[in-house]
């Protein structure tokens, strides 16, 4: 596919090499922010600049920016929590069949992030449920901090006094009222390789809520800790051992510079069919997508759909040692940063395939016109939910589940076809 299109103008506020060097390739202008563009790669502060009431920016028909004015709704892990609670609780309410639960109350269908509360708001209920379950590990991070930054693991609530301003008491207080800390179930049970634990990122493309239509990157990649998983308690304060961010592996004794503590996730596959088999883990892939369109379905109605944005979501999950996998967090903006060679190259063709769908034929990108990707525009990435597909699709089916839209039919490959996974 030609790169030589219009020379549009871009803005960016991220001097990476993988991005500029995709812009440059395409022959396109640089120029700032307040100046005319076409296509801006901003950060999340620039959108909110961009869609204040105060500022009164109007973006014209040729303007994209990539991310939503509310991406927060799903990149803030309170909110996300929030918003995924109460999409059960509506389809809860309708009897849609996608809500069911078992004989304990916990769901069949949408049981795909850990237990949750928010500190201080949810204190009770997070010692009512830490006393039911008092041998438990939970892992609490303040909410709105850097990748990495304050988190720390518990196993007895005694731990939370050293986060209060008030230790004599039984109630928790943030140290300022504006503090929210995020405590969640710690999955102590992970899928380890190698004596190792290691969380998947995956990258999702959103280029509309409503309707609702989202891509899968086939790129993504596993992070593994630098040292071997040990669940025993004397073990809680080695991050080494239990937090596979690269900001802090990078800087264990055992860090491998050469491949960075990654595998690709085509190498995961390969390893899952020849140790459990193609079904099994055919069947996990296909929770992972399962999972990826809900947690999107449960912040669509609240997200600013507007039409000028696409966002690249990095999707971080943990599969535990049953092949369950757990959705632990969204990031509105992924790491562009490359620690190794073959990182680097697949963040290059990540953000080119971006480009080719969002400005699918290399033209201006009016969001009015009405052509559609075609498959040679999707690159690396695989149509993972079309709303309005879907929809045409139920017409004709008479199965309650997939007319819930989240059946099989919404979901298709960059050929247009049905994948071969069986979805629940």
């Amino acid at each position: 596919m030609a790169l030589n299109g219009p020379r549009l103008k871009y803005a960016c506020d991220l001097d990476k090499s993988v991005l500029i060097n995709n812009f440059e390739k395409r022959g396109w202008i640089p120029v700032s922010a307040e100046e005319d563009w076409n296509f801006y790669w901003a950060t999340v502060q620039s959108v909110r600049n961009v869609f204040s009431l105060d500022v009164g920016y109007r973006l014209t028909d040729d303007q994209v920016i990539s991310h939503f004015p509310s991406h927060y709704e799903l990149t803030r892990k309170d909110l996300m929590v929030k918003n995924i609670k109460r999409y059960r609780r509506e389809l809860e309410r309708e009897g849609n069949p996608i809500a069911e639960k078992d004989e304990g109350g916990h769901y069949i269908h949408l049981d795909f992030i850990p237990v949750t509360f928010m500190l201080p708001a949810d204190y009770n209920l997070f010692v009512e449920e830490f006393r039911k379950n008092p041998s438990s590990t939970w892992i609490m991070k303040p909410c709105g901090k850097a990748r990495g930054i304050g988190i720390f693991l518990i196993n007895r609530l005694s731990q939370l006094k050293k986060w209060s301003r008030d230790s004599k008491t039984n109630s928790f207080t943030a140290p300022s009222s504006k503090d929210t800390y995020v405590i969640a179930r710690y999955i102590d049970n992970p899928l380890l390789i190698g004596g190792k634990k290691f969380d998947l990122r995956l990258y999702v493309l959103v280029t509309s809520f409503r309707p609702l239509k989202c891509y899968m990157y086939q790129l993504g990649f596993c992070r593994f800790c630098t040292v071997k998983y040990n669940a025993s308690v004397t073990e809680l304060d080695n991050m080494f051992v239990h937090l596979t961010n690269v900001s802090i592996q990078k800087h264990g004794d055992d860090y491998n510079a050469v491949h960075g503590g990654k595998w690709t996730i085509q190498n995961l596959r390969v390893f899952l069919e020849s140790t459990r088999g193609k079904e099994v883990a055919d069947k996990l892939f296909d929770e992972i997508n399962w999972l990826t369109v809900h947690s999107l379905k449960a912040v669509s109605g609240v997200v600013s759909n507007d039409r000028h944005c696409f966002e690249a979501y990095g999707y971080d999950i943990i599969i535990d040692d049953n092949l369950k996998p757990w959705l632990i967090e969204v990031n509105a903006s992924p790491s562009l940063t490359s620690t190794t060679s073959s990182d680097r190259i697949m963040k290059y063709k990540l953000i080119s395939d971006i480009i080719n769908l969002i400005m699918p034929y290399g033209k201006t990108p009016d969001v009015k016109w009405n052509k559609i990707p075609s498959k040679e525009h999707y690159g690396n990435f695989d149509l993972l939910y079309d709303e309005e597909l879907a929809q045409s699709d139920l017409l004709n089916l008479p199965d309650t589940k997939a007319r819930s839209g989240t059946g099989t039919t919404a979901f298709r490959g960059k050929d247009g076809k049905r994948p071969a996974a069986t979805w629940k």
